[in-house]
């Protein structure tokens, strides 16, 4: 086995995974309410280490080059989105931590609730403030669905109270988990937490501004430079593993020759 050719295997892995997670961050540079994923890598250990192999011999100088690199969990960058100004009276944004909570009335399972940032929101047929892209309605801090008024101008406080026809008509719920990393995407932008995280949110910090959507929080020349970087690492472990096998090569056909 050729040690060098399986390290730069790994090493071109990682790369190709970090650049293909650079520009699907980089399609959603206009997504509403958007927040990137960022790849972590760590060194691999050595097989005798990670197949607890120590009683089989082995060599040394080996074991101390490891085994290359692997790509760790992908973690969420939550930073905060620019605040862009739309005008319409139902769209709302963030400013700080928090996550608007819609109810997933179709889901059978035990954990009805999802999380976003994608404050896009209109009125269903009946009067319910509705996610305007996914059309699930939105929860207040008692976890029901807001009824509304289909006449008559809306008004939305920082602290999420709705007042309209000059009467306080239901508060959205901004809330906050215990463990952030414990949220995972799902369809339509919106975030996805288990039921035991779900059961200890607390209302959030962050404040809502009304007439105003938050923008995708990702920096577009970030994202290229970022791509362009695991491009070139992928390139340089790609011409190691050719080296490698021209190395083999002359092993074969030259070395191991009978003379």
């Amino acid at each position: 086995m050729n040690y060098g050719l399986y390290i730069s295997a790994s090493g071109a892995l990682n790369a190709t995974y970090r650049q293909d997670l650079h520009s699907s961050n980089l399609a959603n540079l206009n997504t509403v309410g958007f927040k990137p994923d960022f790849a972590l890598t760590r060194q691999r250990d050595a097989a005798s280490v990670e197949d607890s192999l120590g009683y089989l011999p082995s060599n040394a100088m080996l074991e101390r080059l490891g085994a290359g690199v692997m790509s760790d969990r992908t973690r969420v960058d939550f930073s905060q989105g620019v605040i862009r100004p739309t005008g319409n009276e139902l769209d709302l944004a963030i400013r700080g931590e928090g996550f608007f909570t819609l109810l997933a009335e179709h889901d059978e399972g035990n954990n009805r609730l999802r999380l976003t940032r994608d404050g896009r929101f209109t009125l269903d047929a009946t009067g319910r403030l509705v996610s305007a892209t996914s059309g699930m309605p939105v929860v207040d801090v008692k976890g029901q669905p807001i009824q509304l008024n289909n006449n008559g101008p809306v008004t939305v406080e920082h602290d999420g109270t709705i007042v309209q026809n000059e009467e306080a008509v239901g508060m959205i719920s901004i809330v906050e988990l215990p463990n952030r990393n414990a949220l995972r995407k799902g369809a339509d932008g919106l975030f996805v937490a288990d039921q035991a995280q779900m059961a200890n949110r607390r209302q959030a910090s962050g404040h809502i501004e009304q007439h105003a959507i938050e923008e995708a929080a990702l920096n577009e020349i970030g994202a290229l430079m970022a791509i362009q970087s695991a491009s070139r690492d992928a390139q340089a472990n790609l011409g190691m593993i050719g080296y490698h096998d021209r190395l083999m090569n002359q092993a074969i056909n030259r070395f191991g020759r009978v003379t």
